[in-house]
């Protein structure tokens, strides 16, 4: 079995750019920076930086095209994919990161949030129009649980 599995936290190096394939299909693409600290033979810190590709297809294309900006930091999960062309006779390649999912990084104001391709993801609840959320216990107040047993022969599955 092989395995092409990426996963990258850094920081968008310029707005993700989208635009529409033929079919309709939307595509995002920006740069992401990475950062790796080491120490070098002398014993002293550094510090080398990595630029990736990163291309994004869809509804995750969209999503990540709407909110993401240049400076904000995101995980990306992936897959690497070389990409080659002619141009003028000379072949020219690309490498990039194909997302698959994506989350976002926290933002300056300390708030967290995150997303899947896909879809839309918040730290709130999720809520049902049929459901009512039911308010959290003060810190004294216990919760309270009802005194029926509950039969397993009642349960239908």
């Amino acid at each position: 079995m092989y395995l092409n599995k990426i996963l990258l936290y850094g920081n968008l190096t310029r707005d993700p750019e989208l635009k529409a394939l033929p079919g309709g299909q939307q595509v995002a693409s920006f740069g992401l920076a990475t950062n790796r600290t080491f120490k070098n033979k002398e014993g002293q810190q550094q510090e080398q930086t990595e630029f990736h590709n990163i291309v994004a297809f869809g509804r995750t294309a969209e999503v990540m095209g709407q909110y993401l900006k240049k400076g904000r930091p995101a995980f990306i999960e992936g897959r690497i994919q070389t990409r080659s062309w002619d141009k003028d006779g000379v072949k020219q390649y690309r490498t990039e990161i194909v997302v698959d999912t994506f989350q976002f990084g926290p933002q300056a104001g300390g708030s967290e949030g995150g997303a899947r391709s896909g879809g839309y993801a918040s730290n709130a609840p999720a809520r049902d129009s049929g459901t009512q959320e039911q308010p959290a216990p003060d810190a004294g107040e216990a919760i309270q649980y009802p005194d029926e047993e509950i039969n397993p022969e009642d349960i239908p599955f």
